[in-house]
Order: structure tokens, then sequence, then C-alpha cells
């Protein structure tokens, strides 16, 4: 069974940085354009970044020029380095395909917690 295995998250105060990595059992990342998400308490599951198979990338609006999506196919690991972080970016954060690809299982997350 192909799993998604998040993890780097943490607690940090407003304005750190942290660095998020997903692992995948079935080398889902070398096939497929991927993408981080993230749900906050009370909150859909909302897309944070995306990268394409050829490597382009696209973000919210909310964390433009703070957070940066890359992949390193061979290691089949997605990462979100996140800066700047704001108290409106805790959330679980969850790694999976992007919006219009089929969707894997969902793995449990990793909470990520800015204090003010």
């Amino acid at each position: 069974q192909v799993q998604l295995k998040e993890s780097g998250g943490g607690l940090v105060q407003t304005g750190g940085s942290l660095r998020l990595s997903c692992v995948d059992s079935g080398s889902i990342i070398s096939f497929n354009n991927m993408a981080w998400y993230r749900q906050a308490p009370g909150k859909q599951r909302d897309l944070v970044a995306s990268i394409t198979l050829g490597g382009s990338t696209n973000y919210a609006d909310s964390v433009k020029g703070r957070f940066t999506i890359a992949k390193n196919s061979a290691k089949n690991t997605l990462y979100l380095q996140m800066n700047s972080l704001k108290p409106e970016d805790t959330a679980i954060y969850y790694c999976n395909t992007g919006p219009t690809s089929y969707q894997y299982d969902w793995g449990q997350g990793t909470q990520v917690t800015v204090s003010s």
C-alpha cells in the first residue's frame, strides 16, 4: 500500500522557519504533480503549494514569497521550506498529489504551530 508520510513540523515563534518533508513509499513523487495542503482547526483543507513533474511551482497568495516547495525524486521526497511564519500558518500540513490528480490516502500530516 502506497503511503505518504509527513514530518518536520513543530512549535515556532512568529518569524521563525521550518522545513517539512514528505516521503512516499511508492514513487508517487516521481510520477505525479505534487502539492502541500494544510488544515487549520475547524476549517477545510486548503492547497498551499504545488509543483509539477517539470518543476513549475505555484503558491497560495497567503504564502507567496515565504514558502518554497521542492522535490528530490531520487529520494522520493517532497519538501516545503517555510520562512517568516505567522500565527495564521498554524495548521496540520499534508502532502499529496496535485488537486486535479488522483489523490492517494492522506497521511497523518505534521502539526505546525506558530506562536505570537
